[in-house]
This record gives structure tokens, C-alpha cells and sequence, in this order.
């Protein structure tokens, strides 16, 4: 990207993420002005000069309104003249339908892929990038000439294992699907990886059947790269702690803690401590002392300047 030409914008819901990676130099606040109608359409309004410049749009599609407010924000950027067009995608959210299973499922990943895909392109090509993805196939959905762009918040992540977990844990994960990449985590800091083996007893209820790793007496940290309602969590770290470890840690990168997820958490007792990265905007009302939020904006302020 060309120095000193870096207009950033975020969507109202990121505009915390989009003050940070300011923060990190080398990026300007674009100006936006923006209302609400009363029968609820949203106006948008690019006040800074975008033209000739480097752009970058910050928004997770954390919902169907935030994804069009990204995507009517990105199109008026090119409308309006702009070289380059980075969108940063925090949490990608629809990785729940990545994929169909049963006959005339909508794969919803799929779909919002192709919307974003149909963005007019600038001259250097339209980036999309995108922090630990639920699914590694998904950036292929995009389209055209797009750019996709996969950035690993894998350093937050050691960093806060070696943290939590001192010099004697486990590296963990809640099921076998997230194996190899715990595993890789698990190479990378010398420490020994655990997994659970489940069995599932309906659409929506699975058990725990076996752990892969001996645990006992040995502080066990769990990643996950997203956290929901917290059932499989629970389950998992229950898991552990029936099988001997002595302490239980979490680690997840998209923290989306829907209703009360997180006080069903720490109510388990099981989990001692929490860390999440700021890639959701819903952690941010949640830090205390059982929550530690790592922000993710050094990392994007990082890669962005690498283009």
C-alpha cells in the first residue's frame, strides 16, 4: 500500500478495532456520516476523499445487517474512486453453513461469498481478509479476481498459552475436527496435544467417549476458535477434569458468548481462567477477571503493511 495514503473505515459495529489498528500508525480515519431512517434504512454518507487512495474497510458480519452495511460501505469506496480496497473481516460468520447436508440446504458461506465477490474492483484487485476461519475452504468461495487473504492469530495464541499454562500444560482442544491445528500449536511450544473422541447421540447431543492424551495432574489449556453458546467447551473441560488435570484454561479467538454463554462458563467451575481476542465485538462488554481480551489490531496493522 502506498505510505501515508491508508483510509481506513469500519462499519459502526468495528469502529473500536478501526481506532486501534489506528492507534498503530500509518492509517487515517475515513469520515462517514451516517443515520437511521424511521422505517429503519440505514444512510451512509463517504465524507473523506477517497479517490487515487488506498482503502480499507473493517467489518465482521456478525448479522445480514452488518454484512450489508459492510458491503453498501465497500461499494461506495470504488464508486468513488478508490486505487486499492482491503476489506478486513474479523469474524466471517457463516461458517455454520459452509456446506450442505441435506438436499436444498442454502450454503449461506457460500452465498455471501459470491455477494461480496460482485464488489466493483479496483485496479489493484479487491483484498478480503479473514482471521482463523472455521473452515479452511471458505476463502475459495470467493470469486473473480478477488484476493483472499487468511491471517493466523496464531502468536496471540502462544503467547497466552505459555501465559496461562506455566511450565507443565497440555495443549487442547475440544474435539478431534480441530486436532491438527491444536497439534501444529502444540509442536510449535514443545508441550504435548490432547483431544476428545465423542459420539453423537442425537442432531444436537453428543458424549464424550475417550481423551487422547494423559492429562493427570497437568494444567490443561483448551483452544477453540469459537465460542458460542459454550455446551461443547463445558462438556470438553469437563472431560479433562474428570480425567485428572489439575487446572483447566481456555483459549478461543472469535468469542461470540451468545445470551449468557459466559456466566454458564464460569458457573461450570471447571475453567479457571479465559482469554478471547477482540475480533467480536461482544467481548468487549464482557472482560473482567475470569476474561482477558487480546486485540487482534497490531496483527491486521501488521499485514495490512506488508501490501
Amino acid at each position: 500500500m502506498t505510505k501515508d495514503n491508508n483510509l481506513i473505515f469500519s462499519t459502526e459495529n468495528y469502529a473500536y478495532l478501526k481506532d486501534k489498528i489506528i492507534e498503530q500508525g500509518g492509517f487515517y480515519p475515513g469520515k462517514i456520516e451516517k443515520k437511521i431512517f424511521p422505517d429503519g434504512e440505514r444512510y451512509q454518507r463517504i465524507l473523506s476523499d477517497v479517490d487515487g487512495k488506498d482503502v480499507i474497510v473493517i467489518g465482521g458480519t456478525i448479522s445480514d445487517s452488518d454484512t450489508l452495511e459492510l458491503y453498501d460501505l465497500a461499494y461506495a469506496v470504488v464508486r468513488n474512486g478508490a486505487l486499492s480496497l482491503t476489506v478486513v473481516i474479523p469474524y466471517y460468520g457463516y461458517s455454520t453453513m459452509e456446506r450442505a447436508i441435506k438436499p436444498g440446504e442454502i450454503v449461506t458461506a457460500k452465498t455471501r461469498a459470491s455477494l461480496f465477490s460482485s464488489l466493483p474492483q479496483t485496479s489493484r484487485r479487491n483484498r478480503f481478509m479473514f482471521m482463523d476461519l472455521h473452515s479452511e475452504g471458505l476463502p475459495h468461495y470467493f470469486e473473480g479476481s478477488v484476493v483472499p487473504v487468511h491471517l493466523y492469530c496464531k502468536s496471540i495464541i502462544l503467547d497466552a498459552a505459555q501465559r496461562l499454562g506455566g511450565d507443565n500444560f497440555v495443549l487442547a482442544c475440544t474435539d478431534s475436527g480441530r486436532a491438527k491445528w491444536v497439534e501444529s500449536l502444540a509442536n510449535d511450544i514443545n508441550v504435548n496435544a490432547a483431544f476428545v473422541f465423542k459420539r453423537r447421540i442425537s442432531g444436537e447431543e453428543t458424549e464424550i467417549t475417550s481423551i487422547s492424551a494423559d492429562v493427570k495432574n497437568k494444567t490443561v489449556v483448551i483452544y477453540d476458535d469459537m465460542i458460542r453458546t459454550g455446551g461443547s467447551l463445558i462438556n470438553a473441560a469437563n472431560a479433562y477434569h474428570e480425567a485428572g488435570a489439575k487446572k483447566i484454561c481456555v483459549i478461543a479467538t472469535h468469542g461470540l458468548f451468545n445470551k449468557d454463554a459466559l456466566q454458564k462458563i464460569k458457573e461450570s467451575t471447571t475453567i479457571t481462567a479465559m482469554v478471547c481476542t477482540d475480533t467480536h465485538p461482544n467481548v468487549l462488554a464482557l472482560e473482567n477477571n475470569f476474561l482477558t481480551v487480546e486485540s487482534v489490531a497490531s496483527l491486521i496493522a501488521q499485514k495490512l503493511k506488508s501490501f
